[in-house]
């Protein structure tokens, strides 16, 4: 198989699809590797890097797209990526599709097999390789929170976890998954007030036993989340359902209640953001805008601040699917796993992910009834 690794094009994205170890493991099996010149250079690893592990480097994108079976990447592709891509190849990169109709369009027009990362979801109902970008990404947030906060940066000028005599910031984080659990550990252990939202008694029941009294858990409802909004000093917004459209759960309305100066730093914005006044997306080079007096932070690619820690901590997740689907080919790797098979939202012009085609309105077709298994 010949796998083609471009490199990112989305705004202040420094990581890589691929390592040099990742090519080294690739190239060790007989496939052929094609690095886009520079595309390894901000999460620091050198053209030569991969080059001293077989890989070909490649200074014209176009050429690895027209020879590859297989490209992997990042991020979703742009508008001027569209047209790179070709009927039956395989795009194996986070799509994001619920919320770009546009990009779905252009995939199944172009006729690509789009695997998201984001729906490769396994029999415990988890998402092994979202699981170490929301990591990263919950972890941020508090931090970047902090921040925000400093006066200079337009915030209220409070201190996250507060001094002796002095009250700590209220961090109020809105999901309890693995972004919710990540950025409510970094505000805990900043020493910030936290309390943490969800739908489910037993997610919160388990935050409740590991903080052992550390933080508070509250039942998401319309009624504790206008209250706890109108508190907070920084709001997290950590809410995800797999592959579909972020729901807006708190309302433009409930921000007008929020303290002049505070914070919002919404992580879902890759799927459309679940803050109702969260109606841009924002860049690492200008990350923040001011609306009602609340700062607003809604960077889509926040790992792409840390890429070398970020692309480490992907790949060793989606490497082993590369691998597999390199060493046995894409049919009988997605027979023999349903994890993959979930991955799988596009084929060869057929949108095969139910909760894309939902938030798109776009005609949905099952990938068994394509494959046949």
């Amino acid at each position: 198989m010949i796998i083609g690794v471009l490199k990112e094009i989305k705004a202040d994205e420094n990581r890589v699809g691929l390592t040099p170890g990742g090519a080294r493991a690739l190239t060790g099996m007989g496939h052929k590797v094609l690095v886009e010149a520079g595309a390894g250079v901000g999460s620091g690893f050198p053209d030569s890097e991969y080059a001293a592990f077989g890989a070909v480097i490649e200074a014209d994108k176009r050429r690895i797209a027209a020879q590859a079976d297989l490209i992997v990447k990042v991020k979703e592709p742009l508008p001027e990526e569209y047209d790179l891509f070709r009927p039956g190849q395989i795009l194996y990169t986070y799509l994001h599709l619920a919320p770009a109709k546009e990009l779905t369009e252009a995939l199944l027009r172009q006729g690509v097999i789009g695997i998201a990362y984001e729906t490769v979801q396994i029999a415990d109902n988890s998402l092994p390789l979202l699981v170490p970008m929301s990591e990263v990404a919950g972890r941020m947030a508090t931090q970047i929170g902090a921040h925000c906060l400093e006066k200079a940066h337009g915030g209220r000028g409070v201190l996250l976890g507060g001094v002796p005599g002095v009250l700590p910031a209220h961090v109020v984080v809105v999901g309890g998954g693995t972004v919710g659990q990540n950025a409510a550990q970094i505000a805990v252990g900043m020493g910030a007030h936290v309390t943490i939202l969800d739908v489910s008694a037993a997610r919160l029941r388990y935050l409740d036993e590991i903080y052992q009294g550390r933080l508070e858990t509250l039942m998401s409802n319309e009624h504790n989340l206008a209250e706890q909004v109108a508190d907070a000093d920084l709001l997290i917004g950590a809410v995800l359902i797999p592959g579909a459209r972020a729901p807006k759960l708190v309302t433009e309305t409930m921000v007008k209640t929020m303290k002049p100066g505070s914070v919002i730093v919404d992580v879902a914005i890759d799927q459309g953001g679940s803050i109702e006044t969260i109606d841009r997306i924002t860049t690492h080079s200008n990350p923040t805008y001011d609306k009602h007096g609340v700062i607003h932070y809604a960077v889509a690619n926040m790992p792409g601040a840390v890429p070398r820690t970020s692309t480490f901590a992907l790949t060793n997740v989606t490497l082993p699917y590369l691998l597999r689907i390199a060493k046995h080919g894409l049919e009988s790797a997605l027979r023999d796993d349903l994890a993959l098979q979930r991955g799988v939202n596009t084929y060869e012009g057929k949108l095969t992910y139910e909760a894309v085609a939902a938030s798109t309105g776009l005609p949905y077709t099952n990938l068994h009834d394509i494959l046949g298994f």
